[in-house]
């Protein structure tokens, strides 16, 4: 029917004055006299004038939606990949610092545990010839005041690279940080609390450098 009414001739639209006032239709008369309203022809043009379906916009849209699933799909890939990748560089970071503390404890360790002797035979000369200091001369006063100074900037050296000198004296005795060469019975003190401390012990951290050597209360 729409291939026969775009085949016939159409007339200039004629509004009847008997019609409707509320529709206000207007219709074209053909040759043969029929009359076609123009609202309904236009309806039948958009019809003729449309895309079929499955026609080249549907395939286009397809095609279109695909390719979009396709990138999305990468995208995401993508993402994951660089959240692997960025997981796997702070893993690697977290192991080079942790390897680098553990280079420079050892390194300081090593270093700190050749100079404490020397530190240990300054205290002792120093220990020693403060009984006599004051019956000996000038000179040897701003010797021992020399020796006194030397000290005193070692260990803060040491301190400086983190090596603290473990806590003894009054301490409840502790097998891991202390060692008992020596064990008093006492009232004065309680059981296993170190009473003097022979050699001072040190660490870096929770690296044990050198244990203190103590004696230890004992029950009378």
């Amino acid at each position: 029917m729409t291939s026969d009414r775009k085949d016939k001739h159409f007339r200039i639209p004629i509004k009847f004055m008997d019609a409707d006032p509320e529709s206000e239709n207007e219709v074209l008369s053909t040759d043969s006299g029929e009359e076609i309203p123009l609202d309904d022809l236009a309806a039948e043009t958009d019809e003729s004038e449309s895309e079929p379906v499955g026609g080249p916009a549907t395939a286009e849209l397809i095609a279109t939606r695909s390719e979009l699933k396709r990138v999305e799909g990468e995208n995401a890939e993508l993402k994951s990949q660089l959240a692997r990748r960025q997981a796997d560089f702070e893993n690697y970071r977290k192991r080079v610092d942790r390897e680098r503390n553990e280079t420079y404890n050892r390194v300081v360790a090593d270093i700190a545990a050749k100079l404490l002797p020397v530190s240990d035979n300054l205290k002792r000369a120093l220990e020693a010839e403060a009984s006599v200091k004051a019956a000996e001369s000038d000179e040897f006063r701003h010797f021992l005041s020399g020796v006194d100074l030397i000290w005193k900037q070692l260990n803060g050296l040491l301190d400086t690279l983190g090596v603290k000198q473990i806590p003894a004296v009054g301490e409840p005795f502790d097998p891991h940080v202390h060692e008992a060469v020596v064990t008093e019975a006492t009232d004065e003190y309680e059981p296993d609390t170190v009473i003097q401390e022979i050699v001072a012990g040190y660490r870096l951290g929770d690296k044990l450098i050198r244990p203190a050597l103590v004696k230890v209360a004992t029950r009378k």
